[in-house]
């Protein structure tokens, strides 16, 4: 294998996620490609837009980029090839990530079964159903 993709949210679960990339990563010798895809919600009040002089996609983004780089840290540093975010709607997001990262498994955490995820389907799910390689869920243990 190349690269493993792991995308984490910021999750309670993101954690355990990362560990079980990691221990395959370390089983396979294979690097991990940290990744979010951030997303901006169409309701936020335009007086959040003034809080700061940085832009919302940079505040966001470093945000992002920021809580990746401090998950990775209870990974050896040799194995994290790369820590990237983007904006983009999450299951899309990964699947494009992976695509153009030429990963060849992308790592996810299952879902909460919350009744918006009922309606809609799971992050999860939607990477299962459309991305183009192998993709391994990881459950939170019963």
């Amino acid at each position: 294998m190349k690269r493993l993709l792991v995308a984490l949210d910021t999750s309670p679960r993101a954690p355990a996620v990362l560990a079980e990339a990691a221990h395959l990563a370390e089983l396979t010798n294979t690097p991990l490609v940290l990744y979010r895809a951030i997303g901006i919600p169409p309701d936020l009040p335009k007086e959040m837009l003034r809080v700061t002089d940085l832009s919302l996609e940079e505040v966001l983004m470093r945000n992002a980029v920021t809580d990746l780089e401090r998950l990775g840290k209870a990974v050896p540093k040799a194995h994290i090839e790369q820590v990237t975010a983007t904006f983009a709607t999450p299951w899309d997001g990964i699947c494009r990530a992976a695509r153009e990262l030429s990963a060849d498994l992308i790592v996810i955490g299952s879902h909460g079964y919350g009744k918006l995820d009922r309606l809609l389907g799971t992050t999860a799910a939607k990477v299962v159903n459309h991305a183009d390689r192998n993709v391994l869920v990881v459950r939170p243990p019963s």
